[in-house]
Order: C-alpha cells, then sequence, then structure tokens
C-alpha cells in the first residue's frame, strides 16, 4: 500500500514540475513575441519567466490555498446565509439598493423602471 502512495506522489510532483515548466515557456514565449514590440522591454529568461508567474500569484491569486475561485464561492455562500435569513421584502430593498449602485447585472440598466415625465 506505501508503494502506492509513493507512486503516486512522485506523479503529482512529475505534473506539477511539467505544469510549471510549461507555464514558463509560454510565459517568456508571449513576452518576447509581443512586448519588445509593443512597449520597447527587453526579452527576458526562461527564469524571469517564472518570477513573473510567482509575483503574479502574490499579486493576484494570493497563498490561500484550494482550487482557483475558492475566495468568490466563500463570499458566495456568505452572501447566501444573508440572503437566507431575508424576508421577501428585505431581499426585494437589497436587490434594488445594489442595481442603484451598480446599474443592473453585468452594467446593464434593467428597464423595469420607467420614466413617467414627458
Amino acid at each position: 500500500m506505501k508503494k502506492h502512495w509513493i507512486k503516486k506522489g512522485l506523479m503529482f510532483f512529475t505534473f506539477f514540475v511539467a505544469v510549471l515548466l510549461l507555464a514558463g515557456f509560454i510565459v517568456m514565449g508571449l513576452w518576447n513575441a509581443i512586448l519588445p514590440a509593443v512597449l520597447g522591454v527587453k526579452t527576458i529568461t526562461f527564469v524571469q519567466a517564472l518570477g513573473i508567474l510567482l509575483l503574479s500569484k502574490i499579486l493576484f491569486g494570493g497563498f490561500k490555498g484550494g482550487p482557483c475561485g475558492s475566495g468568490r464561492q466563500q463570499w458566495k455562500a456568505r452572501l447566501q446565509e444573508k440572503m437566507g435569513h431575508m424576508t421577501p421584502e428585505e431581499k426585494e430593498k437589497f436587490k434594488a439598493e445594489w442595481r442603484n449602485r451598480c446599474g443592473g447585472r453585468w452594467g446593464m440598466q434593467e428597464h423595469e423602471q420607467v420614466d413617467t415625465k414627458q
């Protein structure tokens, strides 16, 4: 049974290293193909590409663990819990307030409110 876990661990490690190498080469290739011509920056090496990947993970992803978007799932669960304790009137008031703040879903104005002034 122990050999099974060792084999699985080695496979995971190999897969992780392969994905890391592939991502590094993709970042390096895209950077070197696009940015020097567009922005006039210097080309980068593979190690610098890995550094950019790490920096972007720190700045944009964090190290919270779990799959991508787990923070969004926690936020959604808290919102659903909060909405679950509201009466239907409170839910409508909450939705209307956010519609006014954000301009409806995906920034589109909802056509529920019709201007009666002419």
